[in-house]
C-alpha cells in the first residue's frame, strides 16, 4: 500500500496562488464574489463567525470572502498534487470554513469558473478539518503564498475553542441550547392571516 504525504508547502502556496489569480481573472468571478457575499441572515450560523471578536457582517464580509477563497485555493493545489480528497482537507480556521461554506453555495457559478480553471474545489463537511494552528502545514503554505495570514480571521484552534464556550454560556443564558441547534422559545399562538 502506498502512502501519499503531503507535498511541501512551497509548492502548494505557489500552485494556490496561481489558481487564486485564474479564479479572479475569470468572467464570472464578480458573479461569484457578488453572491457569496449576500452573507446575510440567511447564512447565521452560531459558531463559525460569531467567534470573531467584535465582528460585524458588513465590515467583515469582503475580507473574509478574500481568506475562503484562498482556503479553497490552497486545497485545490492540495489536491491536484497529490489527487487524494481527505489530504485536501487541510485545517483551516472556523470562521474562513464558514464563509467557504457561502461560496461553495453558489455551485452553478463555481462548478464554471472551476471548469474553465481546470481546477476542482474540494470541500466536504465531514472530512473538513477546523483544527488550524499557528504554525501548522496550512499556515506554512498560506504564509509562503501570501504572507501572515490575518489573526482576526484565522483563530488558533484553541482560542477558537476557548471563544465557543463563551458564546455556549451567552446562548444558553439567552435560551439557545446546543450551540444554537435547539431553543426554549415558545412562540404562542400563530397570528391569524
Amino acid at each position: 500500500m502506498t502512502t501519499v504525504e503531503l507535498p511541501s508547502a512551497e509548492r502548494v502556496a505557489v500552485r494556490a496562488t496561481e489558481i487564486l489569480t485564474a479564479i479572479e481573472a475569470d468572467q464570472e468571478f464578480p458573479a461569484f464574489a457578488a453572491a457569496s457575499l449576500k452573507y446575510n441572515e440567511d447564512w447565521t450560523c452560531y459558531s463559525g463567525t460569531p467567534i470573531i471578536s467584535r465582528y460585524n457582517q458588513e465590515a467583515d464580509a469582503a475580507p473574509l470572502f478574500a481568506e475562503g477563497l484562498r482556503a479553497l485555493c490552497l486545497k485545490a493545489a492540495v489536491f491536484e498534487i497529490t489527487g487524494d480528497e481527505k489530504m485536501a482537507e487541510i485545517p483551516i480556521a472556523i470562521p474562513v470554513d464558514e464563509m467557504t461554506h457561502a461560496m461553495i453555495a453558489q455551485p452553478q457559478l463555481l462548478a464554471r469558473i472551476t471548469a474553465r480553471v481546470g481546477v476542482p474545489i474540494i470541500h466536504q463537511t465531514n472530512q473538513e478539518h477546523t483544527d488550524w494552528r499557528t504554525e501548522g502545514y496550512t499556515h506554512q503554505a498560506y504564509r509562503y503564498a501570501w504572507g501572515e495570514p490575518p489573526e482576526r480571521y484565522w483563530i488558533d484552534h484553541e482560542e477558537a475553542q476557548r471563544r465557543l464556550g463563551v458564546l455556549r454560556g451567552k446562548y444558553e443564558e439567552a435560551g439557545f441550547l446546543n450551540m444554537g441547534q435547539a431553543h426554549l422559545i415558545d412562540f404562542g399562538e400563530p397570528v391569524a392571516a
